[in-house]
């Protein structure tokens, strides 16, 4: 086989490189749209859209096991009362 010029080099590195770089970007959307699927199976709806997004940046920002420590660490939630209608009695008639 002879051998390549440096321009024929570069530009099938160049080719290879593209193609590491499909590779990569197929990989990324396929994980990303498994974890997607798991949302689905999840009470989301409880959460506003931005308080959603804030709370997945930041489990990401510091990394997935020190967020979830962290999270873990938090005391259990207490149900928020339901707001009363407005209009209605301050007080139970009771």
């Amino acid at each position: 086989m002879p051998k390549m010029t440096e321009r024929e080099r570069l530009a099938d590195l160049e080719a290879r490189q593209r193609k590491v770089a499909e590779e990569v970007e197929s990989a990324r959307r396929a994980l990303r749209d498994r974890y997607a699927g798991m949302v689905t199976d999840l009470p989301i709806e409880a959460l506003s859209e931005r308080d959603f997004k804030d709370l997945l940046t930041h489990a990401i920002r510091v990394g997935g096991s020190q967020a979830l420590s962290a999270l873990k660490a938090l005391p259990a939630a207490v149900p928020e009362p339901k707001s009363r209608p407005k209009g209605g009695p301050a007080t139970s008639m009771a």
